[in-house]
């Protein structure tokens, strides 16, 4: 068999359904053995070497320190801030959804963690205030998205392991298209509830919500601060959201307690498990493909197809659409970021900018079905049909799309945060 059938073979395969760590592991071996002529024991060397970044511990960590804030009070107490601030704007309640979603999704790095921690509180606030269904679940669906975007981001420390590029790049390079989706999210919903509930401004209210939040308001801070500035790196800043969480959580707020530390230990490690195993076998079969050539191969046959760098760009993003249908983000990165990143680089894109690009095709992936997490999630929290929620996330997922496209054709929102 032809190296080249591998890329077909494998999307085909996860396509129909198979186990993405069968057809890593399969794959793998096949190629190693029967292709390279090399012995099985180096995939297993591949899988210690793997899992030997240290950078990989900072998934499990922001995973942890999201799960004890959302069993904690930290949300509500982000919610109670951005509702005091933005009371007396029209609209006002859904932009304080998006802010608390884009708060939120600073600390955990998750997005279906962020719909859950804030769409459970702010839903039954919102229709109790008068907002259409359809609007508030969209609204908050899709503003759950921006876990994966606003960094710290777990999509963005695997894309960085797969495409050889650096974690702190990549975070700083989502700060600028993070705050652009915020705030064209937010534009939309002040637009689209112009004649909600609304209340004057309350300063004594609002100086209690923020003395009450102002802990969970400096956690993000303290994280990307550090991490930005140099002090600490990412898998030391997610040891820190970890240590911060607890000490506020448990000591300061006493909303959580250490007797749930360990039911929460084991719903992080049951998310990780499959997650890690599949990564790790990703890495051996990215390495195969790099002795083998494979992906200047592929370089050099779309280089004869596609002359242009804005035709690349609109392939790539049907490309990553369709794949979001289908595909979860972490199967996706994993699968196409060794692939597509030398092919970007063909083009002149940089390889950060391109992964922000990747990463925001798939945010949007999260809403659409029929693999859309946030869909299935945002269907079990409201109690609604997945067909409602569907609806009620077009509107916004044409506001995704305009973001998207001001990303690809602005590097700029993307890439001044490393100058």
């Amino acid at each position: 068999m032809s190296a080249t059938l591998l890329i077909p073979l494998l999307l085909t395969a996860v396509l129909v359904g198979v186990p993405l760590f069968v057809i890593m592991g399969v794959i793998a071996s096949f190629c190693y053995v029967f292709i390279a002529g090399e012995p099985l024991s180096v995939v297993i060397g591949d899988i210690f070497y793997a899992a030997d970044k240290e950078v990989l511990l900072a998934v499990p960590l922001f995973i942890l320190a999201g799960q004890i804030m959302t069993k904690g009070s930290i949300s509500r107490r982000l919610i109670d801030v951005a509702r005091a601030f933005t009371a007396p704007i029209p609209g006002g309640l859904g932009l304080a959804a998006v802010l608390s979603c884009s708060v939120f999704a600073a600390i955990s790095g998750s997005s279906p963690v962020t719909l859950i921690a804030i769409g459970s509180l702010l839903y039954p606030a919102l229709i109790e205030a008068g907002y259409d269904k359809k609007f508030s679940m969209g609204l908050l669906s899709t503003g759950g998205t921006l876990g994966i975007i606003i960094p710290p981001s777990i999509p963005m420390i695997i894309f960085a392991i797969m495409a050889g590029v650096s974690v702190v790049d990549l975070f700083k390079a989502g700060i600028g298209p993070g705050l652009l989706l915020m705030t064209l999210l937010g534009m939309y919903a002040v637009w689209r509830a112009p004649k909600a509930a609304r209340l004057p401004f309350d300063a004594t209210l609002a100086f209690q919500s923020l003395k009450k939040g102002i802990l969970s308001l400096l956690m993000p801070l303290i994280i990307l601060g550090g991490i930005y500035t140099g002090f600490f790196t990412a898998t030391e800043s997610a040891a820190i959201a970890v240590l911060y969480a607890l000490i506020v959580e448990v000591l300061i707020h006493r909303e959580f307690k250490l007797s749930q530390l360990a039911q929460v230990a084991v719903e992080t490690a049951e998310t990780l498990g499959l997650l890690f195993l599949i990564l790790i076998l990703a890495v051996s079969l990215n390495k195969f493909m790099t002795i083998e050539q494979i992906p200047q191969m592929m370089v050099d046959t779309i280089a004869q197809m596609v002359s242009s760098k804005l035709t690349f760009i609109l392939l790539v993003n049907i490309l990553l659409l369709i794949v979001g249908c289908f595909m979860d983000a972490m199967s996706a990165i994993l699968v196409l970021a060794p692939l597509l990143t030398p092919m970007a680089q063909h083009y002149g894109i940089d390889p950060v900018h391109f992964g922000i690009i990747m990463i925001v095709n798939l945010e949007i992936g999260y809403l659409t079905p029929p693999i859309g997490i946030n869909l299935f999630v945002a269907s079990g929290m409201f109690k609604e049909p997945i067909g409602v929620v569907v609806k009620s996330v077009l509107p916004y997922l044409l506001v995704m799309l305009v973001g998207l496209a001001l990303i690809c054709a602005f590097p700029q929102i993307s890439l001044f945060t490393l100058k």
